[in-house]
């Protein structure tokens, strides 16, 4: 009897497996749950269905190119193949390839992208930046190659020749082409010379106009300190950049005509200002003209004598005449208040209260005596009447 150890046991059935051509690259749909990501970048979860389960890990090499972020409860097609762990003595799918079960992973990455970047407010209106009406330099960042530029220069050149064109040229489809247009969008921004950025490139699937549906590529839209204009594509492309950009053109060429005016409209307001500026000017001289004309033949100019001397004599007659009048009523108020008064004064005086019989009597240092006990018998004593005095002297008190 040959007995196996575990090691032997589970390495025998990890060859059978390994062995076996069918499960070496098969695809598996089921439901994700027990989803975990490792620090390292590796990612462990279960497949299920109804009936039964897999363990499956993902490395993180082949995480890395996931357009879409799995999660739990998410329907999925993978393809990888089938082996055992040997430490866990457990058998599970090695995953290589995932897509979402219903819609594509470029969908289900773009939606993806698109609500994380609105909750975090990269797409809100109150952070757009206007764009400038009349702009001196144009930065294109884009493919030097292709019709989108050429159309976009010379759309710029016939509507504005005042502009300024600089083109930064960067990749616009492949791997590295989102780095490479953030970097061109970065160093519009050092440089900073310009009045806004133009963002984009010509039509093509999906999968070419990808780049622009990266988070490098929005975050560097909505980071730039100069207004964005993003021109990608066909008018029925809509990508994330859009969302992210001061402003959403059509295609290149709407871009084109958003980011600078006609200058035949404006030539057209500038005649129809000068028009009116002349009109308004004619006007104001034609009322000048009136003025001057009324002033010319008024009686002040005319007759200046008239208009100042005569008219300066009749107003300071007029002004003598109230002065005296006011004089006469000042003098009539201040009499009878003084008629008031006396006749008050006059109630109160100790001359009228000696005219009705009464008299004083003032002893020799001229204090008014009030009782017959402040003087001696034999004292002097003088007495005031209404017209007159007596000198007397007291011979008895009573």
């Amino acid at each position: 009897m040959h007995v196996l150890s575990v090691a032997d046991l589970t390495r025998h059935i990890k060859n059978k497996l390994d062995s076996d051509y069918l499960l070496a690259n098969l695809w598996v749909k089921g439901e994700i749950s027990n989803y975990k990501q490792h620090s390292s970048g590796h990612v462990y979860f279960t497949l299920k269905d109804d009936h039964s389960c897999v363990r499956a890990v993902m490395f993180r090499s082949r995480v890395s190119r996931l357009l879409f972020k799995p999660d739990n409860g998410m329907a999925v097609t993978v393809r990888g193949y089938i082996s055992v762990y040997e430490p866990g003595g457990c058998y599970q799918l090695y995953v290589e390839e995932m897509e979402p079960e219903g819609v594509g992973a470029l969908h289900m990455a773009f939606e993806q992208l698109k609500k994380k970047l609105q909750q975090e407010g990269l797409f809100d209106r109150a952070n757009k930046k206007p764009l400038p009406k009349f702009p001196n330099c144009i930065a294109i960042v884009t493919s030097p190659t292709g019709a989108a530029v050429r159309d976009m220069i010379k759309i710029i050149t016939r509507r504005w020749p005042l502009a300024r064109l600089v083109l930064v040229p960067v990749l616009v489809q492949g791997e590295n082409a989102p780095r490479d247009i953030r970097r061109g969008i970065e160093q519009v921004n050092r440089w900073g010379r310009a009045d806004v950025i133009i963002v984009g490139r010509g039509g093509g699937s999906l999968e070419e106009l990808w780049a622009f549906n990266s988070e490098t590529v929005a975050r560097a839209v909505a980071d730039s300190k100069l207004p964005v204009i993003s021109a990608v594509g066909h008018e029925t492309d809509v990508t994330i950049a859009d969302y992210a950009a001061d402003a959403r053109a059509a295609t290149p060429s709407n871009a084109a005509e958003m980011v600078v005016p006609d200058q035949q409209e404006v030539k057209r307001y500038l005649n129809i200002l000068l028009a009116r500026a002349h009109r308004a000017l004619s006007q104001r001289v034609k009322q000048h003209r009136l003025t001057l004309w009324r002033l010319q033949n008024s009686k002040a100019l005319k007759s200046p004598r008239r208009a100042i001397v005569d008219t300066r004599y009749q107003h300071v007659d007029v002004l003598q005449r109230e002065m005296i009048k006011n004089i006469r009523l000042l003098v009539a108020e201040k009499r009878n208040r003084l008629g008031e008064l006396s006749g008050a004064l006059q109630s109160l005086s100790p001359l009228a209260t000696l005219a009705r019989g009464y008299s004083l009597c003032t002893g020799k240092n001229g204090e008014l005596i009030k009782n017959a006990w402040e003087v001696d018998i034999g004292s002097d004593i003088e007495v005031t009447l209404h017209k007159g005095k007596l000198l007397c002297t007291v011979n008895d008190r009573e």
